[in-house]
């Protein structure tokens, strides 16, 4: 018989439970215990949801990040968190020291220490806490909330497997902070794997989930020789071991993976369907393999009866040895598409979400065990869904289509190069040395949310909302102007999301109303899908920025998301190369850019907060995805008059390996995250002539703290030893409308503070 199990389910529940209560935590609304119980309540439901499983995952669950629950679980929590008043090692303060290091302080602390710098988990939008190391790391076993999380689902009549991020991949993901070698750390953290796998043996558990994603990225012999050593360690346990691999091809790595000495493979056979037949032939014959034939990333349908036909030989010649379950965790998609009652139904009929994922997994494995008599309305059904996606003139617009293949070479080139335009710039604006502004948003109050509850319920008239947006906008230009703010932004009260507002106006793409997915912690994104071929009917921001920009003498920027962000940020069709769908994004995020400046405004930011995670795992196949993404975002921004300034952002964007196509997208200004970073990410300056100007981010708007003007100064200060005073400006890591007023106020007066000393300094 196939046995069906899951990688990971989503963590926020259908109606973003975990977010609220999260939320609540931190303001001192609820207390912990309220809190655990919220945790506890969302893991059984989760659990009853996958009971049809034969095994089901635990320790999936997390507050706010997988990786820093393994950090925790392995004794590894930064000193300067440790030294916090109060924050002993002991339970009761536990989840302090997690929310330290997780977001700058607890919910009881008055002063907050630096948290973890954040970053992308490998192609993803989701976000983890980057594990910290030094030469003197020792590693510890605390692995009471895991085993605790065991306990309670055995007592829900679950059959556990525990999911662990596996040693290696754990040191892959960290950063050494003393400059020394992680793999140093290896024998310590073995061992304390090994006080693992004896605890969770002593639970009674059978088989173990252990990740090692990076067996799909390109790894040196060293790292090869680590995961060596680590599983050939391990291996003294009772335990059986599927080693779950996800996100890409295994490629040279293939017979490392088939012969380390573990009880199961799991492989992603979405990315890696050409690797398995290889997989099946290696594999010695005693060993489980797991086949994700699922797309965990995605939200189409599966094509049940194609991927019937494909397993069947497979199932013929391994049978109780081959176990399916989606490619990934299901964290990556929404939870359920039953909740969705407002959607289109023909197009929900080609969507899955993680429930219904799951629901397809256990077809395909009645039909293979029972045969396909047993499953034959759910086969049949699913084979008129995915004809009548095929077949739907909705998906295709001719127009759309031609105008891409009218895409000409200097569309995505500026009339001048940088130097000329940037003299025509500074002379139109005048601007200090260390000039500031911020990203876009400013805070989204509740006032601002209800606002726009009742206009897209109909409580309210467009001409009421415009009003209510326009007051708000006037506020925003108001304090930025009080505070002396050089570049101002509108603050977006209109917006919902800096990428579904934009699809909303846009052909091709359609919305959900409980699609939402975490991207860390509380915050999650609701992605918008995009179903077909994309064009823009009708301007999107103009109105708002022209408004914007009547309140104030001083440069306002028109705030428009780039089309590698729109794309990377959605779910995107699998009918067509995303390059293709990519350039459809530019022309009609074009369009936007022209009108704008035919509206008189004159600096434009074109966010592409999400180039990188793009990338392919492996970098030879990098230079491909760049080429056409930068071409992308020139052609979007590139068609304007050497008088306006491009800006863009991205955040959180480890830009150092891909430094020179960042310089090849020509923006006039790059705003970038560096303060978690401590400005590591200028490192790249020392040996690239970056040309153009950059606001290397001073002020971490995912962390309540406020940073001082001394923390400012000093951050400004090692970024002018890496690019003139000239071209440097002063701003935020990303947009404030996950921050409180109380918080911007104070630190954006600091960040002007600061500037205005450095330009006195720098004179």
């Amino acid at each position: 018989m196939v046995t069906i199990h899951n990688l990971g389910f989503p963590r926020i529940g259908k109606k973003r439970e975990l977010k609220f209560a999260l939320e609540k935590y931190w303001n001192r609304q609820i207390s912990q215990q309220e809190l655990e119980t919220v945790a506890a309540n969302l893991r059984q439901q989760h659990w009853e949801v996958q009971s049809q499983l034969d095994l089901v995952p635990v320790g999936d669950f997390s507050f706010y990040d997988q990786v820093l629950d393994t950090s925790f679980m392995l004794g590894n929590i930064p000193a300067r968190v440790l030294q916090v008043e109060g924050a002993d090692s002991n339970k009761s303060n536990e989840l302090d020291n997690y929310f330290r290091v997780a977001r700058g302080r607890s919910a009881d602390d008055s002063i907050g220490v630096s948290a973890g710098e954040m970053t992308k988990w490998f192609d993803t939008n989701y976000h983890y806490i980057v594990p910290e190391f030094e030469k003197t790391t020792q590693f510890s076993l605390h692995a009471e909330r895991l085993l605790e999380a065991i306990q309670a689902a055995k007592q829900h009549g679950i059959k556990a497997k525990p999911v662990i991020i596996g040693p290696v991949t754990y040191l892959w993901l960290g950063k050494s902070k003393d400059g020394s070698n992680k793999l140093e750390l290896l024998d310590d953290l073995i061992s304390v794997y090994a006080q693992l796998f004896q605890k969770l043996e002593q639970s009674g558990i059978e088989w173990v989930q252990i990740d090692e994603p990076i067996l799909v990225m390109e790894l040196s012999q060293e790292w090869q020789h680590a995961l060596r050593k680590a599983y050939y360690q391990l291996q003294a346990t009772s335990l059986n071991l599927l080693l779950a691999t996800y996100f890409g091809e295994i490629q040279e790595n293939l017979q490392l993976v088939c012969e380390l000495p573990v009880n199961g493979l799991h492989i992603d056979a979405i990315n890696g369907k050409n690797e398995v037949a290889k997989v099946i032939d290696w594999l010695p014959s005693h060993k489980v393999l797991s086949l994700g034939i699922i797309n965990g990333r995605n939200i189409w349908k599966t094509d049940l009866n194609a991927t019937l036909n494909w397993l069947k030989p497979i199932y013929s010649r391994l049978q109780e040895r081959l176990w399916l379950a989606p490619s990934c965790s299901l964290l990556h998609v929404p939870v359920d598409l039953n909740s969705e009652v407002k959607l289109d139904t023909e197009i929900q009929s080609w969507l899955a979400f993680a429930v219904q994922k799951l629901d397809e997994l256990n077809t395909l494995a009645k039909a293979l065990n029972n045969g396909e008599e047993s499953v034959a309305e759910q086969l049949a059904d699913n084979a008129a869904a995915i004809n009548s996606r095929k077949q739907s003139n909705r998906v295709h617009v001719d127009s759309v289509k031609q105008r891409v293949l009218g895409i000409k070479p200097d569309m995505g080139k500026r009339q001048s190069p940088y130097k000329q335009r940037a003299k025509v710039q500074h002379k139109r604006f005048n601007l200090p040395l260390f000039p500031t502004t911020t990203i876009g948003s400013f805070p989204q109050t509740p006032e601002i949310r209800q606002t726009r509850r009742d206009y897209r319920i109909g409580k309210i008239s467009k001409q009421e909302y415009q009003k209510a947006m326009q007051k708000e906008i006037a506020t925003c230009v108001r304090e930025q102007e009080a505070l002396g703010l050089d570049v101002l932004v509108h603050g977006e009260p209109e917006r919902n999301d800096m990428v579904e507002y934009f699809g909303e106006q846009l052909t091709g793409y359609i919305f959900t109303q409980f699609g939402w997915v975490q991207s860390y912690g509380s915050r999650c994104v609701k992605p918008p899908i995009i179903y077909g071929d994309i064009s823009r009917p009708k301007a999107m921001t103009v109105d708002w920025i022209k408004y914007a920009q009547s309140l104030t003498d001083k440069p306002m920027k028109g705030m428009l998301t780039g089309p590698v962000t729109i794309l990377n940020w959605s779910f995107v069709r699998d009918d067509q190369p995303r390059a293709e769908t990519c350039m459809q994004l530019a022309l009609a995020i074009r369009d936007e850019v022209l009108d704008l400046e035919q509206a008189g405004i004159a600096i434009i930011q074109i966010d592409e907060a999400a180039l990188r995670e793009g990338l392919p795992l492996r970098k030879k196949q990098w230079q491909t995805y760049l080429d056409w993404a930068v071409q992308a975002f020139r052609i979007t921004a590139n068609g304007v008059k050497d008088d306006t300034q491009i800006h863009t952002h991205m955040c959180y964007s480890e830009f150092n390996d891909i430094i020179k196509s960042i310089a090849d997208m020509d923006a006039d200004v790059i705003t970038i995250e560096t303060s978690r970073s401590d400005m590591e990410l200028l490192d790249v300056f020392d040996k690239f002539d970056y040309p153009n100007e950059i606001g290397p981010g001073v002020y971490d708007i995912h962390s309540p703290n406020i940073p001082s003007v001394e923390s400012i100064i000093n951050l400004m200060e090692k970024a002018s030893q890496r690019i003139p005073a000239e071209r440097l400006w002063v701003n935020p890591d990303c947009g404030l409308k996950t921050r409180k007023w109380e918080e911007v106020k104070p630190a954006l007066r600091n960040m002007v503070e600061a500037s205005r000393r450095l330009a006195r300094a720098f004179k």
